[in-house]
């Protein structure tokens, strides 16, 4: 391909930035047009990502929404909840495709909306008439393709709606649900906090939000639209881990005492035998942390439990890196569907070992 498409990242400063800037630098059918940022404007790029010294002469710019898209054939938005519903509103008209990594246009229903992120949605139409597809190629990769508007998943979201995704797509996940799941640290921004700050983290852990944390009604839509019963609820409690990335979630569901392990394991083969990203991981070893980190990759697995009445106990683990598969690698991935490549490319290779 001659002519690149034209990219922009709004809100290129944070760690979500910091991942697009490093895959998009080297996609082969893409030019990064300019990167915005508030506090960062007019820094160089390299100066504050510092991995990225000699490999861009971009710096940050201070541009009103409609400016920062001139031009452009796609935008990423890295930026906070609340914030990005608004520039979005003012982007729309542009005709410039969306790929959005906010949590403002992934549910259908602005009172869900308004209850778990605490404010009004500023555009509730484009909750619900169709505007944003959500981006999780392993529910929706057809959608994705036909897409001009995509709501990326949260972190949380994804790799807990991964775990019990099989679940789901084979008729058995209903009635309530429980979840315990620790995340590392860059997921809480780059700007330091009381319960984020390195040495109150590095030998902590701590829960926040239990129960309420914003990503239950994102989940719960998506295992509904995979197959999950109506009646399917969360109970989730999030966990601070001293990581810098990665998640860990463990979900524990009952199912009826009849179902087999030789059953689920056909059911976890099928769900994932053509999903380029998703391991399933068999034997002695369950999904770990290490094994994702720093790559697009999820590992899954689960244990069956014994027959405890008329059900048995499956717990489902899922692991990945919060920044990648959560966050700007999956952006990547759906804006490759979206586009017809490959969605693999800037994504398949491996993560850190160790």
């Amino acid at each position: 391909m001659v002519n690149k498409l034209k990219a922009v990242i709004l809100g290129g400063s944070g760690y979500g930035g910091a991942e697009l800037l490093r895959r998009l630098l080297f996609h082969p059918h893409v030019e990064i047009l300019r990167t915005t940022a508030g506090e960062s404007a007019g820094k160089r790029v390299s100066d504050v990502h510092l991995n990225l010294a000699g490999l861009t002469d971009l710096s940050f710019e201070g541009l009103a929404p409609q400016e920062a898209v001139a031009g452009a054939d796609v935008a990423f938005l890295a930026m906070p909840h609340k914030t990005t519903a608004r520039v979005v509103l003012d982007i729309l008209a542009s005709g410039v495709r969306i790929v959005d990594l906010s949590g403002d246009f992934r549910l259908r229903d602005a009172a869900t909306y308004a209850k778990f992120y605490g404010v009004q949605h500023p555009g509730p139409q484009h909750l619900t008439d169709g505007t944003f597809t959500y981006g999780l190629p392993e529910l929706n990769r057809e959608a994705i393709r036909k897409a001009k508007y995509i709501a990326s998943p949260g972190c949380f979201a994804t790799t807990i709606a991964l775990g019990l995704l099989p679940l789901a797509r084979g008729g058995k996940l209903r009635g309530p649900v429980q979840t315990v799941a620790a995340t590392g640290s860059s997921g809480s921004g780059n700007t330091p906090q009381l319960t984020t700050h390195h040495p109150l983290r590095a030998s902590n852990l701590r829960t926040y939000k239990p129960l309420e944390h914003q990503h239950i009604p994102e989940i719960l839509q998506t295992l509904r639209l995979a197959g999950g019963a109506e009646d399917v609820s969360l109970e989730f409690v999030p966990v601070s881990a001293p990581l810098p990335r990665g998640i860990f979630a463990t979900s524990f569901v009952n199912v009826p005492a009849a179902t087999t392990q030789e059953e689920l394991d056909a059911l976890w083969k099928e769900t994932f035998a053509r999903e380029p990203f998703i391991r399933v991981i068999r034997g002695a070893r369950q999904p770990e942390v290490v094994g994702v980190a720093g790559g697009n990759y999820v590992e899954v697995g689960f244990t069956l439990g014994p027959v405890t009445g008329d059900s048995r106990r499956v717990v489902c683990f899922s692991t990945l890196d919060n920044l990648v598969k959560g966050g700007a690698g999956q952006a990547i991935q759906s804006f490759n569907l979206m586009m017809g490549f490959d969605e693999r490319l800037t994504l398949a290779e491996p993560g850190l070992w160790p």
